[in-house]
C-alpha cells in the first residue's frame, strides 16, 4: 500500500491527532460505555470511509489518529463523530441520560494536530526546489 491515497484530481496525505472529552471531564467512558463509543466511532468513521490509525478511549477522553481525505475540513469531520456519536450512546445507555441533559455528551471544542511530512523535509524540498527553478531560468537564458 502506497502511503499516498488518490482521488480524480488530487493525491494526499492527510493525518490528524483528535482529542475530546465528554461534558465536565466525567469518568463515563468506562466498561460498556467505552465499548459502545468505540463501536460506534468505527461504524461512523466506516461510513464516511475515515481511517482510524490509532484509536485510544480512557474515561475521560477519546483520542484518535484518523486519515481522510481533504475534501473533509477538520471541523466538519469532528462535528460528524461528536454529533452521530453522542445521539447513540444516548439511545444505548439511559444512565447516561440521567448525568447529561439536553442531548449534550460531548465537552464544546477539541484538540487538533497534525500529523504529516517532518517540517524540515518540506522546508529543504522548497529550497531545492526554488535552486533548481532559479537553474533552469538560467540555462534557458544560455540557450537562447
Amino acid at each position: 500500500m502506497t502511503r499516498f491515497k488518490k482521488l480524480a484530481h488530487v493525491i494526499w496525505e492527510c493525518k490528524y491527532h483528535l482529542v475530546w472529552c465528554p461534558k465536565y471531564r466525567y469518568r463515563v467512558l468506562e466498561q460498556g460505555v467505552r465499548r459502545s463509543v468505540e463501536e460506534i466511532l468505527e461504524s461512523l468513521c466506516s461510513w464516511k470511509k475515515i481511517e482510524i490509525l490509532e484509536k485510544n478511549v480512557q474515561p475521560d477522553h477519546v483520542h484518535l489518529v484518523l486519515s481522510f481525505p481533504p475534501k473533509y475540513s477538520i471541523a466538519e469531520v469532528v462535528g460528524y463523530l461528536k454529533g452521530k456519536s453522542a445521539i447513540r450512546v444516548f439511545s444505548r445507555h439511559a444512565s447516561i441520560r440521567k448525568r447529561y441533559w439536553g442531548r449534550h455528551f460531548w465537552a464544546e471544542g477539541y484538540c487538533v494536530s497534525t500529523v504529516g511530512l517532518d517540517e524540515e523535509k518540506i522546508r529543504k524540498y522548497v529550497r531545492w526546489q526554488q535552486e533548481r527553478d532559479r537553474r533552469m531560468d538560467q540555462l534557458d537564458m544560455l540557450d537562447n
